[in-house]
């Protein structure tokens, strides 16, 4: 028996493709104008963001909790590559576990990634008619998706809105 809850929306963050995917473009995203957007274009009432848990990062998760997001963890993996040390959270079957998991209680679905990995969830959604926007972080996302392009948005398109300010003083900049 379908329970969805009407006009309410969920959104389902992959923060590492969304990270590295903005960061490519040069610029740092703001989670909090980034959430305060999820809920006015979206009407997100609920925005899961998926990470790798790392113990130094706690004051940054409080943060994320306190302008409303819900985190699920993944414990992260540290690894050698190229002679450097890099640290990974890979949490795709977390987030398509939740997106399924919750399906009855959001009435549509909004994805943040460009990760082929999602392609599957991204197609089940939309055939339930559970899809609002896959949003990317740049051009740089699968050409699977290809079927989706009116749902698809490229948040790089909105640096002038989700930007991070550095150095501002009362909206304006440091002498």
């Amino acid at each position: 028996m379908e329970n969805t809850q009407k006009g309410v929306n969920n959104a389902f963050i992959d923060s590492q493709n969304l990270n590295l995917g903005i960061r490519s473009k040069g610029w740092e995203l703001d989670f909090k104008k980034f959430r305060i957007y999820l809920n006015d274009k979206y009407h997100v009432k609920r925005a899961f963001l998926f990470l790798g848990y790392i113990e130094r990062n706690r004051k940054m998760y409080s943060y994320l909790k306190k302008v409303g997001y819900i985190l699920v963890f993944k414990s992260a993996v540290r690894y050698k590559k190229d002679g450097k040390y890099k640290i990974k959270g890979n949490v795709d079957v977390e987030l398509v576990m939740t997106a399924m998991i919750e399906i009855h209680n959001f009435s549509k679905a909004v994805i943040v990634s460009g990760d082929v990995d999602f392609y599957f969830l991204v197609k089940y959604l939309y055939k339930k008619n559970k899809l609002e926007a896959l949003l990317v972080p740049n051009k740089r996302y699968s050409t699977l998706y290809k079927d989706f392009l009116r749902y698809i948005l490229r948040l790089e398109t909105l640096r002038e809105v989700l930007e991070k300010q550095r150095g501002k003083i009362n909206g304006r900049s440091k002498p």
